[in-house]
């Protein structure tokens, strides 16, 4: 396990982060949403994002899909509930795995969601397995992009497909403007659009479309400062003080990124 593997793990794993996203997010996703309103919850634009990448793909009760950093599980329980597929989720961190497990047995879906503790560096998995790798905001969480893409590129059948998000730096942003953007959720690194792509081609990837939502950066992450605003004080017996302050400045980093167009955010698909 790389260390930037082991470090997401830690954080992830740590009773702050765990009560923080399961509180301040919804309780199902982990990942960024889009919103239509200013009046949309992170819960309803967080769905958003599922269903709107969903529509990109062909899938039914037939289809093998594997969600690759999937945090709580929400979209592999939205994808076998509504369209009846069978979902593996791959998950670093034993906290999340635990609240993922709970959720689909309470919603009687584990027999459709499998839920792996494992990271995507090394997929405990056989070649040519699935229509669909998925993934949501977690392709940062690696030491090596390229790692990542192959084992995605083995796992997937013949023609499957390589759906995901993730916040991006722009191609021009500045070392001091990522770095506390990098700080907030301990990591070394992004990728860009264009490294992602030019790493999906060199792998054999056949590119589909890339959709910039990147407007949706600054909304997602105002509406996470407002809820964390307002639960503060119900966030205080369960995280520390530092952690929430620290996550309040960090939030701002982020929306001022946003805004100024350094971090992006949208949907990349691919074909193998």
């Amino acid at each position: 396990m790389s260390e930037v593997v082991s470090q997401a793990r830690d954080y992830y794993n740590s009773t702050n982060a765990d009560q923080f996203y399961a509180t301040v997010w919804g309780g199902e996703d982990i990942h960024i949403g889009i919103y239509e309103t200013e009046e949309d919850s992170i819960f309803d634009a967080s769905r958003r994002t599922v269903q709107t990448m969903a529509s990109f793909l062909e899938l039914g009760s037939s289809r093998q899909i594997l969600d690759i950093g999937s945090g709580y599980g929400g979209a592999a329980r939205y994808l076998a509930n509504t369209l009846g597929c069978q979902v593996d989720c791959l998950n670093l961190s034993e906290a999340q795995n635990q609240r993922n497990r709970k959720l689909t047995r309470s919603q009687g879906l584990d027999k459709q969601v499998q839920i792996f503790e494992g990271n995507f560096e090394q997929m405990p998995f056989n070649d040519n397995l699935y229509d669909v790798v998925w993934s949501q905001d977690a392709l940062s969480y690696t030491s090596s992009c390229v790692n990542v893409f192959a084992e995605v590129y083995r796992v997937l059948k013949k023609d499957g497909q390589f759906i995901f998000t993730d916040v991006m730096q722009s191609d021009d942003c500045p070392k001091d403007v990522l770095q506390p953007i990098l700080d907030r959720v301990h990591l070394d690194s992004m990728e860009s659009i264009g490294s992602y792509t030019r790493i999906a081609r060199r792998l054999g990837f056949e590119e589909i479309q890339i959709i910039e939502l990147s407007e949706q950066l600054a909304s997602h992450y105002s509406q996470v400062l407002k809820e964390l605003e307002a639960n503060y004080e119900n966030l205080v017996p369960i995280c520390t003080l530092d952690y929430l302050e620290r996550q309040k400045l960090g939030l701002k980093h982020w929306i001022d990124a946003a805004n100024t167009g350094h971090i992006r955010w949208g949907i990349l698909h691919f074909k193998k």
